[in-house]
């Protein structure tokens, strides 16, 4: 197990806004280097099919202008293929996408997609690009990501922090459960263990106690909060809560 974990900054809604207006401001890239600069371990951008937030020429130029971890998310699609084998990131996190959803809803459908899935896994892997899959903490879809040989699952935080935010207190300690037995499996897979969707300040120190996870993945709570604080800020603040979350493992 991870004595440390990993803070992965997710700069899509960056572009959200600049996309809202036009033009080239705010830079997402601007906004990936600040996050670095504020402790980021990562950077993780979706290039969505249509192009909402993130853009190519966004993905091309976070690959060559900073300095840490790329973690490109994608659907499986031979588009998205073609992009991240000319890119070459340090990750390729496949996740579900519809047209219609306002961000990723649900896990990928690992289990139920092994067919289409499989080559495009493999080809990532050849290319020397490490592989994650975005699911549910469900044992099927962890299973099958291992059978499919991910190096990485990311679990699916959102309905726990549904949950939370909306004080459904049975459902939160369902879904909890279900994050903390998906986890220790995983890691007895051999699968590296992420996290995201949803997560704050709060949901983040709970669940950066599970010594499995060595990354979370967090972009939208970030960057609204950077509207009063600054991302600078709210990098460092994130920080301090997913340190005392780790600090709380008993030896």
């Amino acid at each position: 197990m991870a004595s440390s974990i990993r803070l992965g900054v997710n700069i899509d809604h960056v572009a959200t806004v600049r996309n809202a207006r036009g033009g080239l401001l705010p830079d997402p890239v601007r906004a990936a280097k600040l996050a670095i600069a504020a402790g980021a371990d990562g950077i993780t951008a979706h290039l969505r099919e249509d192009r909402r937030h993130i853009r190519d020429d966004d993905i091309a130029r976070l690959k060559a202008e900073i300095d840490r971890p790329l973690n490109f998310e994608m659907a499986a699609t031979e588009e998205m293929l073609g992009i991240a084998l000319k890119t070459k990131p340090h990750a390729c996190c496949l996740v579900p996408e519809k047209r219609s959803e306002r961000t990723t809803e649900g896990g990928l459908d690992a289990a139920g997609q092994q067919a289409a899935l499989k080559p495009v896994i493999h080809a990532l892997k050849h290319a020397g690009i490490r592989v994650s899959l975005f699911i549910a903490a469900q044992p099927s879809q962890i299973e099958a990501a291992a059978a499919l040989g991910a190096d990485i699952v990311e679990i699916h935080t959102g309905a726990w922090c549904d949950a939370l935010a909306e004080a459904r207190a049975a459902q939160a300690e369902a879904e909890w459960k279900q994050i903390v037995s998906g986890a220790a499996l995983a890691a007895s897979l051999g699968l590296e263990v992420h996290a995201g969707h949803g997560l704050d300040y709060a949901s983040a120190e709970e669940i950066a106690s599970l010594p499995q996870i060595v990354e979370l993945n967090i972009g939208h709570f970030l960057i609204g909060e950077a509207i009063f604080e600054g991302l600078s800020e709210t990098v460092k603040i994130m920080r301090a809560a997913m340190a005392r979350g780790r600090g709380s493992i008993k030896p």
